[in-house]
């Protein structure tokens, strides 16, 4: 009677257990597609954060305390995602090193559904028609769409904002934004007038002291700064004509960027990708042309050394700078597209740009994101802002990004101030250069994509970073010459001796033994 009430119990916890699995497996049998995604490397927060890294604001948007990174971004929106529709996504992810390596990729067939890249490579897809708009449904006030809710005006909003001025709005979505400029350590005898000026990196007084970036674009606005300096400086030049000016490529601009380009190669230390950051915190260099993201990495890291601490600076030269941006791109060419796809690419974008991930990818990568709201405004507060029992205070006002009235109580110590006016000029510590103020701003222009021209200033930039024979003096050619003649000497000395020694050589077989 126990072995048939055993083996009824048995059978019940069998079919019990089957019906569960059962379950289970229509859960899993949801339709699943495959987003795949290629963004830059090192570019979007992969979590393992410490316990000590959590960041202690309000998070409005999940049940946490503040906000940490414990999954990678890519993992916690498959999860978000898989909880929120009736089918799956599985996302593959790839990263690529430069803009032209994603671009060479996609000419050898590697399919992306979305991709980053930086604005002239977005407008490069756009005028190849490589792309497909953002859906009305993107921008509608749906409380998940978080691009729409929380991207700042300045970046992708009314008439005066990046992506409406450049007829964007709709084709991609920004992601991350900055400045370019200058890295430099006042306590390494750099003038703070120099560091105002993109003359600085021909400057003799810093001889192979300072590093240029290794790419053409930002060489070239670095040249044409420069080259514009004077005429910027003692003119009342309109942000119209300050963007003619830094996106000319007339043969006779691109042929006296090259001249300048020249002498700054005499003049740094180096042209530099990445070896620029490690540069600036060991002292090797004292200053740096840098994108704003690494500036803030660099100073970072600079400050954290207990040892050797040391407070370095950013700039912003008086010509001008490029405001520079990476978004997101749906690419027509890439998979097969369905409302699925579409709607799994845009919630990827909304999910990275939900402003308490927006931290997450601020602080793993050290950039800024397009993304407002007061969860971000409290991050830089909590980042950079003031003690309450600091003494010497201002209000750095960020109202052109955030909004109106946005400011953080700021020390005053970590900006350069205008003395009568105290207002913010063009150099300032990790707030500034992650914010930069409304007069930067006012002098910040766009760089374009080179078009046409592109051949041609290849060909500048190959002029200016490989070895030009017009360039050696005649002593140099002299003396490798001779060294040459005597390597030649000496091979023929001793082939000719060789050959002597052949026809005299005994046959074989001539000597035997006994």
């Amino acid at each position: 009677m126990k072995i048939k009430q055993i083996s009824a119990i048995l059978a019940a916890g069998c079919v019990l257990g089957g019906s569960l699995l059962a379950f289970s497996g229509c859960a899993d049998e949801r339709e699943e597609i495959v987003l795949r995604v290629c963004n830059w490397e090192e570019y979007i927060d992969l979590g393992d954060w410490d316990d000590d890294e959590l960041i202690e604001v309000e998070n409005i948007f999940t049940d946490e305390e503040g906000i940490i990174g414990i999954n990678s971004m890519v993992d916690d929106f498959t999860e978000w995602f898989n909880s929120n529709h009736d089918y799956k996504v599985r996302v593959e992810y790839s990263t690529f090193g430069t803009n032209e390596d994603l671009y060479n990729r996609l000419s050898l067939g590697d399919v992306y559904d979305i991709v980053c890249p930086s604005d002239y490579m977005l407008m490069k897809l756009i005028a190849e028609g490589n792309y497909v708009e953002f859906s009305d449904s993107f921008w509608s006030d749906d409380e998940e769409n978080y691009y729409a809710q929380y991207v700042s005006r300045y970046i992708d909003g009314a008439e005066g904002s990046i992506f409406y001025d450049y007829d964007w709005n709709k084709k991609a979505a920004c992601y991350m934004w900055g400045t370019l400029g200058l890295v430099y350590n006042p306590e390494s005898l750099v003038d703070a007038d120099d560091v105002k000026s993109w003359n600085m990196l021909a400057n003799p007084d810093y001889k192979k002291q300072v590093t240029i970036k290794d790419n053409v674009r930002d060489a070239y606005f670095a040249a044409l700064g420069m080259l514009n300096s004077e005429y910027i400086l003692q003119n009342d030049v309109s942000l119209e004509e300050l963007s003619s000016l830094m996106n000319a490529t007339d043969s006779q601009t691109i042929a006296k960027a090259e001249d300048i380009l020249k002498n700054i190669k005499e003049n740094v230390y180096s042209f530099e990708t990445d070896s620029g950051k490690a540069d600036m915190v060991t002292g090797k260099v004292i200053a740096n042309e840098q994108w704003s993201g690494d500036a803030v990495y660099i100073m970072d890291e600079a400050e954290s050394d207990e040892e050797n601490a040391t407070e370095l600076w950013y700039s912003v030269p008086e010509e001008c700078t490029d405001i520079w941006f990476d978004g997101w791109i749906k690419l027509k060419n890439g998979v097969e597209w369905s409302e699925q796809r579409h709607t799994a690419a845009e919630a990827f974008v909304n999910f990275v740009s939900r402003p308490d991930n927006a931290v997450r990818n601020m602080y793993y990568i050290g950039y800024t994101s397009s993304i407002a709201g007061d969860t971000v405004l409290e991050y830089m507060d909590y980042n950079y802002g003031a003690e309450e029992d600091a003494e010497d205070t201002f209000e750095y006002d960020l109202s052109y990004f955030f909004g109106d009235g946005a400011t953080i109580t700021a020390n005053a110590s970590e900006f350069e101030f205008d003395d009568e006016e105290r207002t913010v000029i063009n150099r300032g510590r990790q707030l500034f250069t992650q914010y930069p103020p409304q007069n930067v701003i006012d002098r910040s222009v766009v760089m374009l994509d080179f078009g046409d021209r592109l051949a041609q200033i290849n060909q500048m930039w190959i002029n200016v970073r490989c070895l030009d024979i017009v360039d050696i003096s005649p002593v140099t050619i002299g003396i490798v010459a001779a060294v040459i003649l005597v390597v030649v000497a000496v091979i023929l000395i001793y082939a000719f001796r060789y050959r002597i020694f052949a026809a005299h050589k005994p046959k074989k077989g001539y000597f035997k033994v006994a």
